[in-house]
């Protein structure tokens, strides 16, 4: 471990407030760029999922007995404790996934804190209690949430779980991605900072074989939010059917973004290339399959082209870079053999390819790759590439752009590029949680969620504060006390 990085280090788990102390093996965080250990974190076990389901349930019943409007308080003093240590969580991410410093703090950093303070402003639009006849209906928390999360967007995704959980009342046990944990300690930092009693909120470190599947089948866990792909999505599942408890999914993507006739090409060509290429293409919802009419098909390669010469790759500790390395070496493996699988199934090669590049051959860094006249059924423009790949399609009419953009087993984001009337039509038959218009941009008060094998249930705004709440319903006596009044 380097001097510089070595305050990264977490000492131990971190349980009913404090972090403990008999940690017996640790994992190690390698950087991409140089391959070498860059900080440690426990490596923990069953037991320490005890302890911190322990915790947990211990701390429930204060938590979810505290008003709702003093939780959202607290939130707000949360997002204000994570803007505090931006810089610390935009140097830790880059040096554990080699995010570009600059991409790191604006969004790896910056979105957290937006989510915590924006979801501390939902509390007075849910309806914590409403009346329906001579019923009390009333949202109280579900209990105890494990969370789960991955490498990619290691704070962001941590975020939109507990912001919402802690807002309605639950306690949580958190495990962070062990390719990118380092953010969870100072979290926990932050989350005591603000005034969130202890217990409330835990973090064990680990592997997904060991505390990942503890967590999904711990009988003391009423609620399972995983983030990450759908293979293991599909194995949670499993596991927290044991215990028939709520299980919340956000998983893979292959996300298409649709061109229309009588579109802006130069800002479509831009939004797509940010929206393919943003933290080095590793995002669920990038943009990786575009759908472009056939008589504007090779007009719109050359434009993507020209432009993603634009997307320099390289140390992403220079503020000029945009992209850094994958998260990996394995990542890398992964990625280049799908650039080397879209080559040897006939698809043309634009822009980018296969192999190292020149200069940067000791990190995990590829080349940013445009693959044109790309087969809908292909395995580039039907498999998650998680990695700067994007498929160019070509479609005659709108409906055959329609039935390919819902071709994949995913369901989760799209875009349409279009007259605005033309645009909305085409979006309301697309079979994804979200479609962004001529590139409108992320609200944290819409729900984000996938359709099919994207997932099941919603983040962000309202309907993510719901997702972590049972609904009960009181019958009430003539002298029924109005909706409103109760504990909450």
């Amino acid at each position: 471990m380097t001097a510089t990085h070595a305050h990264l280090a977490a000492p131990g788990h971190w349980i009913d407030g404090g972090f403990t102390e008999d940690v017996h093996a640790r994992i190690e965080v390698v950087s991409p760029v140089t391959g070498s250990v860059v900080a440690t974190v426990p490596s923990g076990t069953a037991a320490d999922v005890d302890r911190a389901v322990a915790a947990a349930r211990a701390a429930l019943p204060g938590w979810a007995g505290t008003p709702t409007s003093t939780r959202a308080k607290t939130l707000a003093r949360l997002a204000q404790e994570l803007t505090a240590r931006n810089e610390q969580i935009a140097q830790a991410i880059t040096a554990e996934i080699g995010a570009p410093i600059g991409f790191a703090r604006m969004a790896q950093a910056g979105l957290p804190a937006a989510v915590a303070a924006a979801t501390a402003e939902l509390e007075p639009s849910v309806e914590w209690a409403e009346r329906a006849g001579d019923s009390l209906i009333v949202r109280e928390p579900v209990g105890v949430v494990g969370a789960i999360t991955p490498w990619n967007f290691p704070l962001q995704q941590t975020m939109t779980k507990i912001a919402p959980a802690l807002l309605a009342g639950n306690t949580i046990v958190f495990k962070p991605a062990e390719l990118a944990p380092l953010t969870a300690a100072i979290l926990a930092g932050a989350i005591a900072a603000a005034g969130i009693p202890a217990g409330v909120f835990n973090v064990v470190y680990g592997s997904g074989a060991v505390v990942g599947e503890a967590i999904a089948a711990h009988p003391g866990i009423d609620m399972l939010s995983f983030t990450g792909s759908t293979a293991v999505g599909k194995r949670v599942s499993v596991l927290a059917a044991q215990n028939v408890k709520r299980v919340g999914l956000e998983l893979g993507g292959k996300s298409a973004n649709i061109i229309l006739d009588g579109a802006d090409l130069e800002h479509a060509v831009a939004e797509t290339l940010v929206n393919s290429w943003s933290n080095s293409g590793q995002a669920c919802g990038a943009w990786t399959r575009l759908l472009v009419p056939a008589d504007r098909h090779d007009e719109i390669v050359t434009r993507l082209a020209e432009a993603a010469a634009a997307y320099t790759v390289g140390d992403p500790a220079d503020e000029s870079v945009r992209l850094g390395p994958l998260a990996s070496q394995k990542q890398w493996e992964r990625v280049n053999a799908y650039i080397e699988q879209g080559i040897a199934e006939g698809a043309t090669l634009a822009y980018g390819g296969p192999g190292r590049i020149p200069g940067l051959e000791s990190g995990a860094y590829i080349r940013p790759t445009i693959f044109a006249n790309v087969a809908p059924d292909s395995t580039i423009a039907q498999e998650e590439i998680f990695g700067p790949v994007l498929s160019v399609i070509p479609y005659t009419t709108e409906d055959e752009a329609i039935e390919i953009a819902n071709s994949t087993i995913y369901g989760l984001n799209a875009a349409v590029f279009g007259a605005p009337e033309d645009a909305l039509r085409v979006a309301h038959r697309l079979q994804v949680g979200q479609v962004y218009l001529n590139g409108a941009g992320l609200n944290m008060l819409a729900p984000f969620g996938g359709y099919k094998q994207s997932g099941n249930g919603r983040e962000f705004g309202r309907h993510g504060v719901e997702e972590f709440t049972e609904v009960k319903a009181i019958q009430l006596g003539e002298t029924a006390p109005a909706a409103g009044q109760g504990p909450l």
